[in-house]
């Protein structure tokens, strides 16, 4: 984070706790409000909230706000939108639909169609955006209307799928290559034992990089590092717990869904952090005429978002059939409203420039927190919509308010 590295390689013996958590107040608030409102439900709903089986199916409902979050926080980041992703779920959910179920095309064959699909939609919407230069808000909200329109007269009612492989995709495990040790799930285990080793190297690698690089570090940085890396491994070594022991007598341990998250999330967050394009979002989000001026092709990366999110929705069109087995024509309404609330949740500035991949995966797990335990309260959907606009209402305000101050 921006705030742990010192500036001038050399020694800021003012760097105390407090200013450390100052610095990177907002972060560490989005991850605290998780805890707060995890503890929360697990309370009222007598711990029903983070049984093995409920943990499961908190992932695999929520699943398409967290893929479609990762390519609306680069889009958000570059100062666009995108309002049609929730037709566009729906559009492309029905083609796969038909393609399996009426033109018996194999699935994964229709798999690589529906991506193809996406892509197509994507480069549709960058063209008008990046060279036409129409507004996104305008661009989307045309593109909300022709593909929830086209998936009404393509599906109609509904379209069953059939196809086992397929649905396996969304409510399968991983095969349990390693048996089980009691109610365990071994490979579950070893997985997350993995990740936190590799944690824990990474974050002492990190700091012994700095001090080789010349940074000396203050003792409160150094102890800030490791809490943050305990605390860290706890929540890992929680979830494995929890997945270890998830499923049934058959099956269990880790859903392909969060496998599937799990391999778009290290690919866009190495995308946005470690290559130029990532530098080239941000660049054209923070100062559009400074990137310009710098001979950024800022009509090309923004060309290049819509392509992502393109492909991206297509995974989540294939993640959400699976996981309903029907492909209708409602399907995704208020998908992108979800999108873009997991965004500023996890601290994506409504004035571009600023989010993460990691903090809009934790604005959609508050979204998937909050529908999962007021829905075991019996809270009526009309209510979980008023709520969550109010906490987007307030994450919003959150960000103006510091900005103003900083001010």
């Amino acid at each position: 984070m921006s705030g742990e590295i010192l500036e001038n390689k050399k020694d800021d013996g003012g760097l105390t706790f407090k200013k450390l958590l100052s610095q990177n107040l907002r972060q560490y608030g989005i991850v605290g409000a998780l805890i707060i409102l995890v503890i929360f439900f697990q309370i009222a709903t007598d711990g029903l909230l983070l049984l093995p089986n409920s943990f499961v199916a908190l992932i695999q409902q929520n699943s398409y706000v967290l893929i479609l979050s990762m390519g609306m926080v680069m889009i958000i980041i570059a100062t666009h939108i995108d309002l049609s992703v929730g037709s566009q779920v729906a559009f492309i959910g029905g083609v796969l639909a038909i393609m399996m179920e009426k033109m018996h095309v194999p699935w994964f064959l229709a798999i690589l169609a529906a991506i193809c699909i996406g892509l197509l939609i994507g480069c549709w919407h960058g063209f008008w955006i990046a060279y036409v230069g129409i507004p996104g808000f305008i661009t989307t909200l045309a593109g909300m209307l022709l593909f929830r329109g086209l998936s009404t007269l393509l599906v109609g009612e509904s379209i069953p799928i059939r196809s086992q492989q397929f649905r396996f995709i969304a409510k399968g495990y991983l095969p349990n290559i390693f048996g089980f040790v009691g109610p365990f799930d071994v490979l579950t285990l070893v997985v997350g034992g993995l990740l936190i080793v590799g944690t824990i190297v990474f974050t002492f690698r990190g700091i012994a990089a700095q001090q080789k690089a010349g940074i000396d570090l203050h003792t409160s940085m150094k102890t800030w590092k490791i809490l943050t890396m305990v605390i860290g491994c706890a929540g890992i070594a929680f979830v494995t717990y929890l997945l270890a022991s998830s499923g049934n007598a058959d099956q269990g341990g880790i859903p392909i869904t969060l496998v599937i998250i799990g391999i778009l999330f290290a690919i866009y967050t190495f995308i946005t952090t470690s290559t130029v394009f990532g530098r080239h979002v941000y660049s054209v989000g923070g100062n559009r005429k400074a990137a310009i001026l710098s001979g950024i092709n800022t009509k090309l990366v923004d060309f290049k978002l819509y392509i992502h999110m393109g492909f991206l929705t297509s995974i989540a069109a294939i993640v959400m059939l699976s996981r309903s087995a029907s492909a209708t024509a409602v399907a995704g309404q208020e998908f992108e409203m979800d999108a873009i609330a997991a965004c500023f949740i996890g601290g994506t500035a409504v004035t571009g420039g600023k989010g993460t991949i990691p903090g809009a995966m934790i604005g959609a797990f508050v979204m998937g927190v909050l529908n999962q335990g007021l829905s075991l309260l019996g809270i009526s959907s009309a209510w979980v919509k008023a709520i969550k606009g109010l906490v987007l209402l307030l994450a919003v305000a959150i960000d103006i308010i510091s900005k103003k101050k900083k001010g």
